[in-house]
């Protein structure tokens, strides 16, 4: 399950509306390309080259897969409880899994630990929750056109025009090329599913490549988890479970109340205190 998919973090909001001026902004519905136009505008005017523009538009057609998924998932943790939703994904395989992981990694969660403040039981829960520590499902749909999709229907344009204009800023930057720039279908990218905007406002370039790869690299995936906690106020040694700060500093990679409790639990599983 994304993370984009089931909520929409203050944080990561408040970076789209930066990312895009509400009185510049593109007008939402109509036409597709003369909304495509528009957007190529405002991504000339925040800096990305007339080259990545044309090479990531090239050919962009809306998704009405997404906008369908999109409609059918939204409040889907409101029809389970945590314990049937707990059940279907903190399995014995993967507990199993996420302890083989944490003594493979071991140094490098502890030199994240060291840094970020968060602890590496979580770190891991949260890659196995998200795409089964890397080896799941990390989404198969070009990027550009599911959040053009999602930018060009009213709902929520200013969100989805931000995040347009992140996903070309992680193209002008060179952290991925196009053919990578793949996610699920609401834009998530990589293996803990950041959104587009999440991506450039946290993510960490840890094996030092000069990159930030969050879908081949082990070590940007687990350091940009922890910093979006270490940045939203996550508190180094304090418990986390429901009713704590750190619980609810949580909130920023999840609101549902289901899934954060289903992190702590698969947390504690893998031994977290």
């Amino acid at each position: 399950m994304g993370i984009a998919m089931i909520r929409f973090p203050l944080a990561i909001l408040f970076l789209s509306l930066l990312l895009i001026s509400p009185a510049r902004a593109a007008k939402c519905g109509g036409d597709f390309q003369t909304f495509i136009a528009a957007m190529s505008r405002e991504a000339a005017a925040a800096g990305v080259s007339r080259q990545i523009i044309d090479q990531a538009f090239a050919g962009v057609t809306q998704d009405q897969g997404a906008l369908a998924f999109d409609r059918r998932q939204r409040g889907m943790f409101r029809a389970k409880t945590f314990e049937e939703y707990a059940a279907t994904r903190v399995t014995a395989g993967r507990i199993k899994r996420g302890l083989q992981l944490l003594a493979r990694h071991a140094q490098l969660l502890a030199r994240i630990e060291r840094q970020f403040g968060v602890p590496p039981a979580l770190i891991v829960a949260i890659w196995g929750l998200e795409s089964d520590f890397g080896s799941g499902d990390i989404g198969k749909l070009p990027v550009i056109r599911v959040v053009a999709t999602m930018a060009h229907d009213c709902r929520r344009t200013d969100l989805f025009q931000g995040e347009l204009l992140a996903a070309l800023k992680i193209l002008q930057r060179g952290d991925l090329p196009l053919r990578d720039l793949i996610g699920a279908y609401a834009g998530e990218l990589g293996q803990t599913q950041f959104l587009p905007s999440s991506y450039i406002k946290y993510g960490v370039d840890y094996d030092g490549n000069g990159h930030v790869d969050l879908r081949h690299s082990v070590p940007d995936v687990l350091a940009s988890t922890a910093n979006l906690l270490k940045v939203s106020g996550w508190q180094p040694g304090a418990p986390f479970g429901e009713g704590t700060a750190n619980f609810e500093v949580m909130r920023e990679w999840n609101r549902a109340v289901v899934y954060r409790k289903t992190i702590v639990l698969f947390a504690e599983r893998l031994g977290a205190r």
